[in-house]
């Protein structure tokens, strides 16, 4: 792939602004370029060395099956796939904190992959007062025709959408306010899971990356 920098893609951003102002969350079906979702792709499909995932942070992480079955790497900005994707996300970040004020420090994420059978259990990504993940993004690098779809729920645990993987599409939600599952996949599902956070330390307690 190409090894210029993403054009500014500040039309785009203007719709995504625009929807989660109103709502809190926004299905973007056409987000990541195909140069870059397919280079991601086959970099998570034959590059990466992903483990299973666990729960919790730091010294609370620990695997537990019965809650996730998926498996992740996460980004260290080597290679030049990362390093597109991550200058996309900052582009998306400046515009969010110039345009809703959300005091966004920075961002982490990894690739998943769901294998038959894989799921999430439904969960939040950030609890209120303990943690500094604000926003929420998911992009889907491949499509998938059988199960692996996100449920999203409101503050009222009542179902908002399932959303199916398809190549390119990026869904962005604010972390500590949707409930959301992964469903069984029945095909192999990749992404890339995100999250916006703001500085690390919150009422004086630390909340380092990842």
């Amino acid at each position: 792939m190409s090894s210029s920098m993403p054009a500014n893609n500040e039309p785009q951003f203007d719709a995504i602004i625009t929807a989660f102002y109103q709502q809190g969350w926004v299905w973007l079906p056409d987000f990541l370029p195909a140069e870059l979702n397919s280079a991601l792709l086959h970099e998570v499909q034959h590059q990466s060395l992903l483990t299973a995932a666990g729960i919790g942070r730091q010294g609370e992480h620990k695997l537990d099956t019965q809650i996730r079955r998926d498996a992740t790497q996460w980004f260290d900005g080597r290679s030049v796939a990362q390093q597109h994707y991550l200058a996309l996300m900052a582009q998306l970040q400046q515009q969010l904190n110039r345009r809703c004020f959300l005091g966004l420090f920075d961002f982490e994420c990894h690739f998943a992959r769901y294998q038959h059978g894989d799921y999430y259990q439904k969960h939040i990504d950030a609890f209120r007062g303990r943690s500094n993940r604000v926003l929420t993004t998911v992009s889907y690098l491949n499509t998938v025709t059988a199960g692996g779809e996100l449920a999203l729920f409101d503050e009222h645990d009542k179902l908002i959408n399932r959303f199916s993987p398809t190549s390119g599409s990026l869904l962005l939600f604010e972390s500590e306010r949707f409930p959301h599952e992964v469903l069984p996949a029945g095909d192999t599902r990749y992404s890339i899971a995100g999250w916006f956070r703001q500085n690390s330390s919150i009422n004086g307690k630390l909340d380092p990356a990842q």
